[in-house]
């Protein structure tokens, strides 16, 4: 039979059926899709391939999923450290984007951030900022797949002037979305604290009638807390609930600040949580109870938040700091098994965006957005556990290989879609301008 692109790889991770590992194991593409996974020496029988790639020291899985991002902050990494997350919005990020923001700082910010991410294995991102339909035009560009929130604050900025312009500008970039193969839409109200509730009703009817996600940053910090009870008389998920926002669609970022009776809710609810570790970790907001979230059966995925507040978008390294913390906050060694971190990093990522139909783990009839991850290395030898290895020992530079929909993104450690040198110059020249 004749296909697309046969990939032999020495080791398999198809994430599902979950904690598996295959070996000496063949992943067939046609159209962009996956069409079979066997044994090499049997797809060699099988299939006649018009491009054939052997990774001989590699594990193949699935792309990884970046739930949570601000792309274009890109631009900011480094700018403001080592400061609580109020003092750095207020007094640093917000007068930096009053100043900086707009179009082309988006743009060429979030092209940056796409480099990065695919260079580090990521395939797909959920982007929460201003000026959404240009991080979309990037994402498009560089050859990834991404979910582009549509942001709505109730502050006028560069993008748009109040809530309903917000609102307005988004259904417009929803509009000219309709239908691309790689980008999706959702509603990103960016946080309880920054938009009233007229808006987020209106959020909440708009999510029904077409069918999107809610993307959110909710029980962030203390603070943010305190500020709810004292201006609504409400913890902010006990007001999203009043609202009509408490349900499946809801996907709920950081979530450090969660109550027992909180986390049933939200279990009761379908709502998704985008666990960002590292991010929570530098602005000392909490921690995430990600055990005790998957106790009760919550889908969470993983995200990096921005790089003004990591300083990286690395996948990897999440992934090794998430399952880390759990162990650590659970007092359980158990906790946070190497698969389940995974799991988080891929397949709950789709399954938060709604994509888990179409991407997340290596089975038939899936989206063809696979990674190679070279283990022949002195750092990476010996290798007993590969899923093991992923999760703890392995790092960005080590993916030599990316495709999306069965396109090479990456090849032999080559961006193939985007120009290195150029979006570094770039990267200068917007330093050059913002210290100054």
């Amino acid at each position: 039979m004749e296909i697309d692109l046969q990939i032999n790889a020495t080791h398999v991770i198809p994430v599902i059926p979950e904690n598996q590992v295959l070996n000496n194991t063949s992943v067939i593409i046609k159209d962009g899709r996956i069409l079979d996974m066997l044994p090499t020496d049997e797809a060699n029988k099988k299939y006649n391939a018009r491009t054939t790639h052997n990774l001989d020291r590699h594990i193949l899985m699935p792309g990884l999923i970046n739930a949570h991002t601000h792309a274009a902050m890109n631009l900011f990494r480094g700018y403001a450290d080592d400061m609580p997350l109020m003092s750095w919005l207020q007094d640093y990020i917000w007068p930096l984007e009053q100043k900086w923001l707009s179009s082309d700082f988006v743009y060429d910010g979030a092209l940056l951030a796409c480099a990065e991410m695919l260079r580090g294995g990521t395939t797909c991102f959920a982007d929460m900022y201003f000026f959404p339909d240009c991080t979309a035009r990037a994402a498009e560009q560089s050859g990834m797949r991404a979910t582009i929130g549509l942001i709505s604050v109730d502050f006028a900025s560069a993008y748009a002037q109040n809530a309903q312009d917000y609102l307005q500008k988004g259904l417009q970039v929803h509009d000219q979305l309709r239908g691309n193969p790689l980008i999706k839409t959702m509603f990103a109200p960016h946080g309880p604290y920054t938009v009233s509730d007229k808006p987020l009703e209106k959020i909440a009817t708009l999510a029904e009638e077409l069918d999107l996600t809610i993307h959110i940053h909710l029980h962030e910090i203390a603070d943010e807390i305190q500020q709810s009870l004292q201006k609504y008389k409400l913890r902010p998920i006990e007001r999203l609930q009043k609202l009509g926002l408490l349900t499946p669609r809801l996907i709920a970022v950081h979530m450090t600040q969660l109550e027992a009776d909180e986390i049933s809710l939200c279990a009761e609810a379908g709502v998704s949580v985008v666990h960002c570790p590292e991010s929570n970790l530098k602005l000392a907001s909490g921690f995430c109870p990600t055990h005790d979230l998957v106790e009760a059966g919550i889908n969470v995925a993983l995200g990096t938040d921005s790089a003004a507040s990591n300083n990286d978008l690395d996948m990897f390294g999440e992934m090794r700091t998430a399952a880390l913390l759990t162990k650590g906050i659970s007092q359980n060694a158990s906790a946070g098994q190497a698969a389940d971190i995974l799991k988080m990093a891929t397949l709950n990522g789709a399954r938060t965006l709604g994509l888990d139909d179409h991407i997340g783990s290596i089975e038939k009839n899936k989206f063809a957005d696979l990674i190679a991850i070279e283990i022949d290395n002195i750092e990476s030898l010996p290798l007993y556990n590969p899923i093991s290895h992923v999760v703890y020992s392995s790092n960005r530079q080590q993916v030599t290989d990316v495709w999306v929909a069965g396109r090479p993104i990456i090849k032999d450690r080559t961006l193939l879609t985007l120009d290195i040198n150029e979006l570094s110059q770039t990267a200068r020249n917007w330093q050059q301008k913002i210290s100054s």
